[in-house]
This record gives C-alpha cells, sequence and structure tokens, in this order.
C-alpha cells in the first residue's frame, strides 16, 4: 500500500514527473507528448528541455530542400523578375511535413528563404517585410520594418532557448559593398524579439572586409559565419558586447568550386570543398587558444562511386558530374552531395552512397544558378513559440 502511494505521489508530482522523464531516450519521449496536457507542458517547459537536449543529444528529422535563387532578391523594379509559374519559395519535400507545408500554400505567403534554425524559418521580400515561422504550429510572426536600407546584404536567424527566460530569436542584417570598396567597418542592423526592436551598430574588423552578398551563412552558438571574397569567412560573436568582426582563412578555395559550411557534431565549424574530381572537409578546431583547420576527410568520386556499383548503374553517375551540396545539421560523419538532379547521403567513413527521395525531382528550376539548402526540424515536442498569426 505504501508502495503504491508513493507512485501515485511521484507521478502527480511535476518535479518527480520530471526526473523519471529525464532518463527517456528521445524517440520515447517525443510520443508522450499526447498522454496529457500536464505531460505536454512538462515535457514543453522551456527548463526540462534545456536540462533534457544537456543530457541527450537532441535528433533532426530532414523536412526537405530549400532552393534559394538570388537572382530574384534585393532587386530593383527594372532587376531581373520571377516568373509567376516558378514558386517564390520551391521546397524539394522529404517528408510527411514537407508535403504539408506545400499542400497548404503556406509558402508563397511568406516570400523568399533566407534562413534557418531549429526549424524555425526566416522568410521575406527584401527590404520591406520578414517572417519568422514556426511549421510545427503554423504560425508566424511578422517583424517590424527595418529602419536602415542596406543595398545588398546577408541575414543570419540566432534561436536561442534559455532555461529561465523561454524563447528568444535575433535577425541579424550585415551589409555587403563592393569588394573593391572594402573598409574596416561593417555596418549591421539586429531584430531583438526581447525588445522588438531593430538596433543599428558597426562592426569593427583588423583588416579591410566585405561579406558575400546573399550567400548563406552559419550559425553556431551565437557565432555567425559570413563568406567574404578572397577565400575567407567573417565571423561575429553575438554573445559578446565587443562589436568586432574577426576574419578566418579558409584552407582551400578556388574560384567556380562548390564550397559550404557546417556544424560538426562537436559544435565546430565545418568547411568543405569540392571540384568535379575531389571532396575535402575541414573543421576549425582552437588549439592553445590559436583557431586551426584540420582536414577530416579526403574522398575521390571516382573511387567513392566504385565502392557503390548499384547506385553506379542505377543513377548511371559515370558520365555525370558530382559535387558537394551541404552538411548534415550537427553531423560530423556525413554530407549531401549531388549527381544530375538526384541527392544522396554520403559517409564520409565508408563512402557509402545513400538515394535520398524527394518531391520535386522534374522541377525546371536550374542548378548551376540556385543554392539547394537543406531544411531540418528538430525533433522536440512543439510550444506555442509563435503566437502571433496563424496561417
Amino acid at each position: 500500500m505504501t508502495s503504491d502511494l508513493s507512485v501515485h505521489e511521484v507521478l502527480n508530482s511535476d518535479d518527480g514527473l520530471g526526473e523519471i522523464l529525464l532518463l527517456l531516450p528521445p524517440e520515447t519521449i517525443y510520443q508522450l507528448i499526447l498522454v496529457s496536457k500536464r505531460w505536454l507542458q512538462i515535457i514543453s517547459n522551456p527548463l526540462f528541455r534545456h536540462t533534457y537536449l544537456t543530457k541527450w543529444k537532441p535528433s533532426f528529422q530532414l523536412v526537405g530542400f530549400f532552393v534559394c535563387n538570388a537572382m530574384y532578391l534585393g532587386k530593383r523594379a527594372d532587376g531581373v523578375r520571377r516568373p509567376r509559374s516558378e514558386p517564390s519559395i520551391p521546397l524539394l519535400s522529404t517528408s510527411s511535413l514537407g508535403d504539408e507545408m506545400e499542400s497548404t500554400g503556406v509558402l508563397k505567403k511568406l516570400g523568399y528563404y533566407i534562413d534557418s534554425s531549429n526549424g524555425f524559418l526566416l522568410c521575406g521580400r527584401h527590404p520591406k517585410a520578414y517572417y519568422l515561422y514556426d511549421p510545427s504550429t503554423q504560425k508566424y510572426h511578422q517583424l517590424p520594418r527595418p529602419r536602415v536600407h542596406f543595398e545588398e546584404l546577408c541575414m543570419s536567424l540566432i534561436t536561442e532557448d534559455c532555461p529561465d527566460k523561454g524563447f528568444s530569436y535575433k535577425v541579424i542584417r550585415a551589409e555587403c559593398v563592393c569588394f573593391l570598396n572594402q573598409s574596416t567597418k561593417v555596418r549591421i542592423e539586429t531584430y531583438i524579439s526581447k525588445t522588438t526592436t531593430w538596433c543599428y551598430s558597426e562592426l569593427t574588423c583588423s583588416e579591410p572586409i566585405s561579406l558575400t552578398p546573399w550567400s548563406q551563412g552559419k550559425v553556431i552558438e551565437g557565432v555567425v559565419y559570413w563568406n567574404a571574397p578572397g577565400g575567407k569567412v567573417a565571423m561575429y560573436d553575438s554573445n559578446k558586447e565587443e562589436k568586432r568582426l574577426d576574419v578566418i582563412k579558409l584552407p582551400k578555395t578556388f574560384d567556380y568550386d562548390e564550397q559550404v559550411l557546417g556544424e560538426s557534431a562537436d559544435g565546430c565549424l565545418q568547411y568543405g570543398w569540392s571540384n568535379k574530381s575531389v571532396m575535402e572537409i575541414w573543421k576549425l578546431e582552437k588549439v592553445n587558444d590559436v583557431l586551426k583547420w584540420n582536414i577530416q576527410h579526403k574522398l575521390s568520386f571516382k573511387v567513392m562511386w566504385r565502392n557503390n556499383p548499384v547506385e553506379t548503374t542505377r543513377f548511371s553517375t559515370r558520365s555525370k558530374e558530382t559535387q558537394l551540396l551541404a552538411f548534415l545539421n550537427q553531423n560530423s560523419d556525413s554530407v549531401f552531395i549531388r549527381c544530375d538532379t538526384h541527392i544522396f547521403i554520403c559517409d564520409t567513413k565508408t563512402q557509402k552512397v545513400e538515394d535520398v527521395q524527394y518531391q520535386g525531382r522534374k522541377s525546371s528550376f536550374v542548378w548551376d544558378f540556385c543554392k539547394v539548402v537543406p531544411y531540418f526540424r528538430q525533433s522536440w515536442p512543439a510550444s506555442s513559440l509563435v503566437e502571433e498569426k496563424n496561417i
């Protein structure tokens, strides 16, 4: 009897139930949100979420691939216009969530894809309207119009989930000037969800610098990495009060080769480079307080396809060029590669290749003029983080 009462007392206590739930693996706890509203509230609580993700490594689900065409971003009235027959945010869906996003027509209302973080989407139409969209709840928040106009820019989304303050986010707009007119300062404007305002500031660099417009950067623990001309990456730590921009030289870069940034499993910056014959993966690590690039993998595409005879025959890859497409989210062992219109996951250690099935394989966009970006959703119970409007 005493034992039965103890069990009931534990289950009726939020703290006691929370301690039990912390012991369960991610694939189990995600299903438990259906038990009751109380269990959903406990699991979605910011403090519990933070504690759980510290104990268990978060997993990510591939929703699909966004196709980004920079020709339509930030153009003047007399510039290149998007044909009406072409979607503003093409999504090559690989999941039921991606299929739902396409079928509801929500992507047509959000403008163009800009960035994503932990499943949240930053979309908009430069420079008038920007939206933060949560596909899990199908709700979005429209940001106030920016105060400063930048002719060309690059943008990044930073999401934060603090155990005591809950969910918040930042959107950073960085001005991109002509490479020939570069200076030691970069103007930025930051939207902070806690204050609901845009804040203007200038980042100071130790050397002349310019940023590559409309390029896809990478955010790791609040540190933003932007592409810069001349084989460089500009680094801005948004967590520090000091408004400084540091420059990191890439280990290898050539014009017209594929270059991508990503995050490793241990939270370091990854750099991938490929040409027609070979792919290299590098990781930026701190050794004795000095950042240093260390090569992780070097892979010959010819050898890789030779080790995958079934895929080589099935997709007729021998006569087609292979290129590095993107990194997986917080993954050090696998990358996405492309051959013609086919996307594969490649294990960089075993060199095993697996085809990625996606909807929209017959899309008419030109791969050479577009950037194909994988979109991941963090596998965690959704809470009402964006509550302003429902699409």
